[in-house]
């Protein structure tokens, strides 16, 4: 009888005592895998804020260069007009002193 009452008050005494100890080594696993996910996430958002900084670059630097290839070919349709605007010019004057010399060379004979 002695033996079963000493084993029933070491189980109480150990069952009180494993009642009281903390549960640190429990709890710690939990926040190390909350960290570890929270740094995840930290540098999923980084990265991505990155791929979109990059991407608006891209697109800005597409645009400039857009607008200076418009500018570009406005400024060569530009010249190449007023190119055509003075050989159409400088055409037409030939033309008015070929008809003039022909006219100048019909006059004497027409008045003779």
């Amino acid at each position: 009888m002695k033996n079963v009452i000493a084993t029933l008050i070491a189980g109480l005494f150990a069952t009180a005592a494993f009642a009281q100890a903390p549960a640190a080594p429990a709890a710690s696993v939990p926040a190390k895998v909350e960290a570890a996910h929270t740094k995840a996430v930290v540098k999923a958002d980084a990265k991505e804020a990155q791929t979109v900084v990059k991407a608006d670059a891209k697109e800005a630097k597409a645009v400039v260069a857009a607008k200076t290839e418009v500018v570009s070919a406005k400024t060569q349709a530009a010249t190449t007009k007023a190119k055509a605007h003075h050989k159409a010019k400088h055409t037409k004057a030939k033309a008015d002193a070929k008809l003039a010399s022909a006219t100048a060379e019909a006059a004497p004979a027409v008045a003779k």
